[in-house]
C-alpha cells in the first residue's frame, strides 16, 4: 500500500480549499452536497474544507435551506465583505490604489502621479499611498486582509522581487519583503499584467472561464496567462512577455533593447510611430505631430481619415498575428484585450476575427477588458482572497 506523502497531501489541502472557495465564490450559495458533486469531492471532505473557512470567516450560513424531501440542507455563501483588500497598480507615470472587500466592490481609490524620477523616492511615494488606503474609512468590523501590488516588470516569486522595471527605474528590488517590514499584513507582489488577467479571471470578461489569456496593449505589450484556473509564469518567470514575438521573418536577427519586435509596431508608441511616418510623407499639418496618441489615431480612424485608417488596419494585422500564434500554442477559452488601445476595441475585434477566420483550427473568444484600469487592482484581490503565494487560484468544474 502507498501512502500519500506529507507534501501531496498537503497541496491537496490547498487544492481543495482554493476550488471551494472559489465555488462558492462564483456559484453560492450552495449546499455541501452540492459543492461535493461539482467538485468531485467526498463530502466529509467538503464539510472539513468549508468548517475552516467559516471558521475564518470567509463563508457563511443563511438562513434559508434547501430541502429535496429529506432533512433541509444548509445554504453557503462567500462573506466577502468580512475583509478588505489594499491594491495597487503601478503605472509608468501614475499610480491607481484602491481598498476593496473581497466581492470586487471599491470602498475608497486614490489616482495619483508619480511626483518625481528618482527610483528610492518612488518607492517611498508607493509606501505613502499604501498608508492613506490603509487609513481610509471602511465598514465596521471589517478586517484588512493583505495587500496586492502589481509591478510593470518581470516579477520573482515567491520571493516578490522586482528584478527590472524600466519605467520605475527599479532593478532587482526586493519589494515584498521592504512592504513587509513597513506594514503588518500579508503583501504579495506581482507583474502587473498578470495581476490584471487574475482580476478579469476573478471579476471581469473571464468570469467563469478555466483558462484564458489576457493581452494588455498601452506603452507596451503583455500578456498574463491562466491555463486551467492557475497562472501559468514559465520557467523563468517570463511567460507573457508577447511584445518580443517576431510577426515575420525580417524581424529576425535583430537586436531590441527596449520594445519587442511586435511592440514596436502594435503597441500605443508603435502606433503614434506610424502615424508619424506616414503624415510626415504626405506632410500633412492638420494635426500637431508633437501632440499625437494612440487615441487621437483611433478617434481620426472613426472618422474616416485615410492615413488613420491604414494605421488602425496595421494594427489588427500584427494584433491578428499574435493571437493567432497564442490561441494556437495554447488554446485559451478566452481572449481579454485590455491596456488603453484596447479602449478601442470596436475597431479591432471584429477585424481580428475576420482575419483568423479558417486560420487558426478553434477561434477563442475575443472581448474587450471590463475591468479597464481595474483589472489589475482586482487581480490583487484575488491574491489576498486566497492568501498564498503559490498560485492555488483552481477551478475544477464539470
Amino acid at each position: 500500500m502507498t501512502r500519500a506523502h506529507p507534501a501531496d497531501a498537503s497541496l491537496m489541502r490547498s487544492l481543495n480549499r482554493a476550488a471551494t472557495l472559489d465555488l462558492i465564490r462564483e456559484e453560492g450559495p450552495l449546499t455541501r452536497s452540492e459543492i461535493a458533486r461539482k467538485l468531485k469531492l467526498s463530502l466529509p471532505t467538503v464539510m472539513r474544507v468549508t468548517d475552516e473557512l467559516m471558521t475564518e470567516d470567509f463563508v457563511t450560513t443563511l438562513d434559508e435551506t434547501q430541502s429535496t424531501g429529506g432533512r433541509p440542507a444548509n445554504l453557503l455563501a462567500f462573506k466577502g465583505t468580512a475583509y478588505s483588500a489594499v491594491g495597487v497598480d503601478l503605472g509608468g507615470s501614475k499610480m491607481f490604489g484602491t481598498v476593496a472587500d473581497l466581492t470586487g466592490n471599491i470602498e475608497h481609490q486614490i489616482y495619483i502621479p508619480w511626483e518625481d524620477q528618482a527610483s528610492g523616492d518612488r518607492l517611498e511615494q508607493l509606501c505613502r499611498l499604501i498608508e492613506d488606503l490603509m487609513d481610509a474609512p471602511r465598514p465596521s468590523g471589517q478586517q484588512l486582509r493583505g495587500i496586492g501590488i502589481g509591478a510593470p516588470g518581470i516579477t520573482l516569486q515567491p520571493e516578490g522581487i522586482v528584478t527590472w522595471a524600466p519605467s520605475l527605474g527599479w532593478r532587482d528590488l526586493a519589494l515584498k519583503e521592504i512592504l513587509s517590514q513597513r506594514f503588518d499584513v500579508p503583501v504579495f507582489v506581482e507583474n502587473d499584467v498578470n495581476l490584471a488577467a487574475l482580476g478579469e479571471f476573478g471579476f471581469g470578461a473571464g468570469r467563469g472561464a478555466t483558462s484564458l489569456v489576457c493581452i494588455a496593449v498601452g506603452t507596451g505589450i503583455g500578456a498574463g496567462i491562466i491555463l486551467d484556473g492557475a497562472l501559468y509564469r514559465g520557467c523563468d518567470q517570463a511567460a507573457g512577455e508577447i511584445g518580443y514575438c517576431v510577426p515575420g521573418v525580417k524581424f529576425l536577427g535583430k537586436v531590441y533593447d527596449e520594445f519587442g519586435a511586435l511592440e514596436s509596431l502594435a503597441s500605443a508608441t508603435g502606433v503614434v510611430n506610424r502615424a508619424w511616418e506616414l503624415l510626415e510623407s504626405a506632410e500633412d499639418s492638420s494635426i500637431l505631430l508633437d501632440d499625437l496618441n494612440a487615441e487621437q489615431v483611433f478617434c481620426a480612424a472613426r472618422e474616416g481619415a485615410g492615413w488613420a485608417r491604414d494605421v488602425v488596419s496595421e494594427t489588427v494585422d500584427y494584433l491578428s498575428v499574435v493571437i493567432a500564434n497564442v490561441s494556437a500554442l495554447l488554446n485559451p477559452e478566452v481572449v481579454v484585450l485590455g491596456g488603453g488601445v484596447a479602449r478601442s476595441a470596436d475597431l479591432l475585434i471584429e477585424p481580428i476575427l475576420e482575419r483568423l477566420d479558417g486560420v487558426i483550427p478553434h477561434i477563442p473568444k475575443i472581448v474587450a477588458s471590463e475591468l479597464d484600469r481595474r483589472a489589475a487592482v482586482m487581480g490583487a484581490i484575488m491574491l489576498v482572497l486566497h492568501g498564498t503565494t503559490d498560485d492555488l487560484l483552481i477551478t475544477q468544474r464539470t
